[in-house]
């Protein structure tokens, strides 16, 4: 029963990412951990597998309608993709398994990693949540150096989490590269998508794949997304993206009670 709930999860984050063009892989790891019992490390590195392939295919259509800006994207990715990668190569595996212990409190690397999870949903939910700020309000100032680091830092959040980060991503295309929002939205996929297939690459010598698993979960995903594409022209984005934003909120604060407060699952290796 849980791998057939895990696929229409799958069906449903491809589906969110064609509607919104992001926000939908920030599901893939609460689908994997709490629908299908993976550990939190592999539950991530399968994500970034998921979330990276289903991206590219969500490029693919945008590079045909022309919005893809290839060399700002590249500029974004390369630090972001070396972040990813040395997080998921050497970081994430000597994270110790208790992290913090004491009489009365346990810290785990499992539940650390569900946490900060959480802390990001939080995040991006507000980001779907707030208003925009008009194009005119947007400061023109930009510090190449700061850029950069922040551009690093998302990569390395990427790494730990095994989540997209589209809600990080575009906010940066769009004031530090001045792109519009359509062409942000399209050129953050293909960020997303090789930081998440380089952040991959980083966990194949870690432990071993469920290839059969991530074909599977992946096609269903990649189908999602195309119907998503497909809806979008019916659809209002703006409502959209507030009500996910609200299922996100909730979803974090899911986590977060279940991750503190609740007896933890047995999980899969």
């Amino acid at each position: 029963m849980a791998i057939w709930l895990g696929y229409i999860g799958a069906l449903f984050i491809g589906l969110v990412l064609g509607l919104t063009g992001g926000g939908g892989s920030i599901l893939t790891v609460p689908v994997l951990v709490y629908i299908m019992n993976f550990n939190p490390v592999t539950a991530a590195a399968y994500s970034l597998f998921i979330v990276g392939t289903t991206s590219a295919f969500g490029t693919i259509q945008n590079f045909r309608k022309g919005i893809v800006e290839i060399k700002t994207a590249f500029v974004f990715a390369i630090p972001s993709f070396t972040a990813v990668f040395i997080t998921r190569k050497f970081i994430v595996p000597v994270i110790p398994e208790i992290i913090l212990e004491n009489q009365s409190f346990v810290l785990t690397k499992n539940t650390f990693l569900m946490v900060l999870f959480a802390v990001v949903m939080f995040a991006a939910a507000l980001s779907m949540l707030r208003k925009k700020k008009p194009e005119s309000e947007i400061s023109q100032k930009r510090n190449i150096f700061l850029s950069i680091i922040k551009i690093i830092l998302v990569g390395f959040l990427i790494g730990l989490i095994g989540a997209g980060g589209g809600f990080l991503i575009i906010p940066a295309l769009v004031f530090m590269a001045k792109l519009p929002m359509r062409k942000a939205i399209a050129t953050s996929l293909l960020v997303i998508s090789l930081n998440s297939l380089i952040g991959f690459a980083g966990d194949m010598s870690n432990f071993s794949m469920d290839w059969q698993f991530l074909a599977i979960f992946t096609f269903i995903a990649i189908v999602g997304i195309y119907l998503g594409i497909y809806l979008s022209k019916f659809s209002n984005e703006t409502q959209l993206k507030k009500g996910f934003g609200v299922f996100i909120l909730a979803m974090a604060v899911f986590i977060l009670v279940k991750e503190l407060f609740m007896t933890p699952t047995v999980l899969k290796p």
